[in-house]
């Protein structure tokens, strides 16, 4: 098959996925983000730390479960924020732990560990608060931001390929030398006129104005995490990071963005009470 077949196809697939567990059931919703997230941290350590450490390596990524289910658990069945304070347990463990790892001769690698739980499994954690309103599993909301960061990144794409690389000036050379300013501004448009759609179709309850406001943010900090991932691949001489996803590269490459245009869009509603 060609790569174009190959990518539309596990394309295909990837959306009918995250659309059955946005829309059908919370348990699903929990399962399908907890294995997102354990990839894409199975994905940055293996990019980042190789092969060592792998009990570390393992703590950390059953320590970002756990953060995901207790805030599951109090989103969806109103257990106390309190516990949230056992993430603390797993993460002493897994600090402890490192002090009886058999090689310790590039420990400062094991910083890398932490960056994983901060970089990927808060943000995928925070999306629990979106996902559930007033105690109720309603992740509409939620699926209107990956819409909105999916048109973002055609837009970009599509522009960027059709008028970037002749007449658009490079975003980020020294990062990510194929992404443009026309990439970008193409991006900011269809991730407006997604909000737009979304918005008079009813799928999207925000006001105008607020919704334009927020696609714009979630645009920009999506493209800042697209390229976040972007110097990590490069400082770790990758070129994806991982092939889970056949044509599109690994989970965190496709959620790259989502990372921090999702938790940028939350922050914004819950300035305005929105959320």
């Amino acid at each position: 098959m060609s790569n174009l077949a190959v990518r539309t196809l596990s394309g295909i697939g990837f959306v009918l996925v995250m659309l059955a567990g946005l829309l059908v059931d919370k348990f699903l919703f929990a399962a399908l983000v907890l294995f997102v997230m354990a990839v894409s941290m199975h994905e940055f350590y293996r990019m980042t730390i190789g092969e060592g450490y792998r009990t570390q390596r393992i703590l950390a990524t059953v320590t970002g479960c756990i953060l995901f289910s207790i805030v599951f658990l109090s989103c969806a069945f109103k257990v106390s924020g309190k516990y949230l304070s056992l993430i603390m347990v797993p993460v002493i463990i897994l600090m402890i732990s490192s002090l009886y790892a058999k090689d310790r001769s590039d420990f400062k690698r094991l910083s890398h560990i932490y960056t994983g739980l901060l970089y990927i499994a808060a943000p995928f954690s925070l999306a629990n608060i979106i996902a559930f309103q007033r105690g109720e599993f309603n992740a509409l909301l939620l699926l209107c931001f990956f819409v909105i960061i999916w048109c973002s990144d055609i837009g970009a794409y599509a522009v960027g390929c059709t008028l970037g690389q002749k007449y658009g000036k490079k975003l980020c050379p020294s990062i990510s030398p194929k992404k443009s300013w026309a990439g970008f501004w193409g991006g900011l448009v269809f991730a407006v006129l997604a909000t737009l759609v979304l918005r008079l179709t009813g799928l999207m309850e925000l006001p105008v104005l607020h919704g334009v406001i927020m696609a714009v943010i979630m645009h920009v900090a999506g493209v800042y995490g697209d390229l976040f991932e972007s110097m990590w691949k490069r400082a770790c001489d990758v070129k994806d990071s991982g092939s889970i996803i056949p044509g599109h590269g690994g989970m965190l490459d496709r959620f790259d963005s989502a990372i921090f245009a999702i938790p940028a869009g939350a922050i914004y509603l819950s300035l305005f009470n929105l959320l």
